[in-house]
């Protein structure tokens, strides 16, 4: 670890974002990070999932709906799609992400609903959900 933040906020934030988006997935990202990527990939790890994620007041499922509807609303598919899976992990139903959908077509647009749909069908048929 490279970056000048608490070490152990950086491994509570592993141990958490390997939970939601599993450990090969997370090993990976941050073996493909490069001397010019890793301090992005090391201070997300500690902020976004180590602080973000580290506490317990708002449980897993919660937080992976409420970013399910702020990734959704950004309309950055990718993530989104990275995000859909970790909600799934962490107990969201497909009837749940149907309704969340719902929410970012009615803030953010019909036409971004209609990729967060696109995006989860692939998503739950990958993971037999549909």
């Amino acid at each position: 670890m490279t970056g000048s933040f608490d070490e152990d906020l950086f491994l509570k934030g592993l141990e958490r974002r390997k939970a939601t988006l599993g450990a090969e997935y997370v090993e990976k990202n941050l073996a493909a990070a490069d001397e010019f990527t890793r301090p992005f990939q090391e201070a997300m790890t500690a902020w976004c999932w180590g602080f973000g994620w580290g506490d317990d007041v708002i449980d897993a499922k919660t937080r992976s709906m409420m970013n399910l509807a702020m990734i959704g609303a950004l309309g950055k598919m990718a993530e989104w799609e990275t995000h859909c899976r970790g909600a799934i992990t962490n107990g969201v139903s497909k009837e749940e992400i149907r309704a969340i959908i719902h929410i970012v077509g009615i803030y953010c647009g019909v036409p971004q609903a209609l990729e967060c749909f696109r995006v989860a069908k692939k998503v739950l048929e990958e993971n037999g959900k549909l």
